[in-house]
């Protein structure tokens, strides 16, 4: 019996802090759009990256190559 004096409080709290965490987050947007990123994912680029993007070369204009 005596557990519930402090169980009960305690729980109060936590349901207090739990609904102040959710209404601060509809509060600044994060619950607004939902469908957006499922949406990214499906209209990503699949078109495989040039060679130079890959190794992090930029492309080289003929006859300017160091090595001659």
């Amino acid at each position: 019996m005596e557990s519930l004096y402090i169980l009960i409080p305690v729980s109060l709290v936590l349901v207090f802090v739990i609904a102040w965490a959710f209404w601060r987050a509809v509060e600044t947007g994060q619950f607004d759009d939902l469908d957006r990123p499922s949406q990214d994912l499906l209209a990503d680029d699949d078109r495989p990256r040039p060679e130079h993007e890959k190794t992090g070369d930029r492309p080289r204009k003929p006859g300017t190559d160091p090595d001659f």
